[in-house]
C-alpha cells in the first residue's frame, strides 16, 4: 500500500504543478506565434510569382453576386417605389 500512496502522491504534486504551469505555457506558446507574425509583417507580403501572364485573371472578367446588403437596399427601394 505504501508504494500506491506514494504513486498517488506523486501523480498528484505532477498535477498541481501542471495545472500551475498551463497559463505560463499558454502565454509563452501565445507569444511565440505573435513574434513570428511579426517577423513574417517585417518581410513584407509574400507575392507568388505568376508563371504566365495570361494565367492571371482579370478581376473585371469575373461575375459577382451583390452582397446581402445590396438586396437588402434593392428591397428598400422598391418598396418606397411602390408606395409613393
Amino acid at each position: 500500500m505504501d508504494n500506491t500512496h506514494a504513486l498517488l502522491n506523486t501523480l498528484g504534486v505532477l498535477g498541481v504543478f501542471l495545472l500551475l504551469a498551463l497559463p505560463s505555457l499558454i502565454g509563452y506558446v501565445h507569444d511565440r506565434r505573435i513574434d513570428r507574425q511579426l517577423k513574417a509583417a517585417e518581410r513584407g507580403p509574400v507575392r507568388p510569382a505568376a508563371r504566365n501572364s495570361s494565367a492571371r485573371q482579370n478581376s473585371s472578367s469575373n461575375d459577382t453576386e451583390p452582397s446581402t446588403a445590396t438586396w437588402y437596399a434593392d428591397g428598400l427601394r422598391s418598396k418606397k417605389l411602390v408606395s409613393s
